[in-house]
């Protein structure tokens, strides 16, 4: 399961509705997309004229080790988003190293009807703008 196009659209659709690009902002942050999810968002932003690559940081992409690890897909979603948000990020913003940022949480909604079903898992992500003084 990948969560990249939930990202992508509610990320283009922030920056769409306030007529700001993501060299405006000194990081993008995403929840955990892992790798593959990363590369993914970037190829469904590029479709947009959207260029992540450079202002984009993926929490689970900076948690885990990838020479060590098989991580390829990514861990959790919200563990990566909460570890990294509340000890790497603002630490920076407190520190001044980081200004303006969106961070953009992702996850699913997990039904067990649903998956016994044979539906498909929707998936969200939430997105905030952090700015300090």
């Amino acid at each position: 399961m990948t969560f990249s196009p939930a990202a992508a659209d509610t990320i283009l659709t922030y920056l769409k509705d306030t007529n700001t690009s993501p060299q405006d902002y000194d990081m993008i942050y995403t929840g955990d997309l892992g790798m593959i999810g990363s590369e993914l968002l970037y190829e469904l932003l590029d479709k947009d004229g959207i260029n992540l690559r450079k202002h984009h940081k993926d929490c689970g992409n900076m948690i885990f080790d990838f020479n060590t690890q098989d991580v390829h897909a990514g861990g959790s979603g919200c563990g990566c988003s909460a570890s990294v948000l509340t000890t790497h990020i603002m630490k920076k913003l407190k520190n001044n190293e980081l200004k303006n940022i969106l961070f953009c949480a992702t996850g699913a909604l997990m039904s067990p009807t649903s998956v016994q079903q044979g539906q498909s898992i929707p998936c969200i992500a939430h997105l905030i703008n952090i700015k300090s003084n």
